[in-house]
């Protein structure tokens, strides 16, 4: 890849790991389905007005915006509010890698190799070592399953993108924002209250506004258009696999910026689930080669 497009990686990289720092701040001034709905509203517009629609039929903005939008975000977010660490929460996430390899083996009649068992096996060793290492109630178990359910959804979303096909990702990133923010705000009205919702508005810091601008305009816009037209512009193989440091910058700004502290285990637990990840995406033989070098 030409030097711009490695800037642009490391650019969607950084920001996404970071993400789930900006998250957790947001939470602590605005509820999860509120924030969630902030953040796609101004996803959405103005830019709505400015973005022409992409030609794709509406049942595939509707189930792009049901997973990789609504699904994964109720999901994250809630997670991260019940006290999910941030840190763990970006490698949890990452086991969309895997849901991915299982989905579209069964819808797609993907095949699935042996190296993409064991990378499976893997990584669910380093989770279970993640969740047996974690001091009682510093990991809630609620959380770590809606991370997973989060992963889940990121899965599905795959799936339906790799249908779509070719297609404008900044047009596809704006109008399938669009339909999040009607479910969340009736389920933030149900669940979190009038009252609150209204009190979070009205309190709102300078912090928490850059949260919401965070998440709306850096994380989703920049981050979705530029790994959109990298993966258009080069192979997957090359492309994908960089979404293997978005855990080790979660991780790294989450101890430096919120003072997350991970046991030894867990440490282990996090390394044997990269070790899964790449030899899911490498395969065993090139993760050999590497170890070597």
């Amino acid at each position: 890849m030409p030097l711009t497009d490695w800037l642009a990686a490391l650019t969607v990289i950084t920001a996404w790991g970071i993400n789930f720092v900006v998250i957790k701040v947001g939470l602590h001034e605005i509820p999860p389905l509120l924030l969630a709905a902030l953040r796609f509203a101004f996803v959405a517009f103005p830019a709505v007005f400015f973005v022409k629609r992409p030609a794709v039929p509406f049942r595939a903005l509707f189930l792009y915006a049901l997973t990789l939008s609504f699904g994964q975000f109720i999901f994250l977010f809630t997670a991260i509010y019940v006290g999910m660490p941030a840190g763990l929460a970006s490698l949890v996430l990452q086991a969309q890698a895997f849901f991915t390899v299982l989905i579209a083996a069964l819808v797609l009649d993907e095949r699935v190799f042996r190296h993409n068992i064991l990378g499976i096996a893997v990584a669910v060793l380093g989770l279970v070592m993640i969740q047996m290492g974690a001091e009682p109630g510093s990991v809630p178990v609620l959380g770590f399953i809606l991370s997973l359910c989060a992963a889940l959804s990121w899965a599905c979303g795959n799936i339906v993108v790799k249908r779509i096909g070719r297609v404008d990702m900044l047009g596809l990133v704006v109008w399938t924002a669009l339909l999040p923010p009607i479910p969340f705000l009736i389920l933030s009205w149900i669940f979190e209250g009038p009252q609150r919702m209204r009190h979070s508005l009205q309190d709102i810091s300078v912090v928490g506004i850059g949260s919401v601008a965070y998440l709306a305009l850096v994380a989703t816009i920049v981050g979705y258009v530029l790994w959109g037209r990298l993966l258009g512009k080069h192979p997957v193989s090359k492309v994908a696999p960089l979404s293997l440091l978005i855990p080790v910058i979660g991780l790294v700004s989450s101890s430096f910026l919120l003072g997350e502290r991970l046991d030894l285990i867990q440490w282990l637990g996090g390394a044997v689930v990269m070790l899964g990840l790449a030899v899911n995406v490498f395969g065993l033989r090139q993760v050999r080669r590497l170890l070597r070098v």
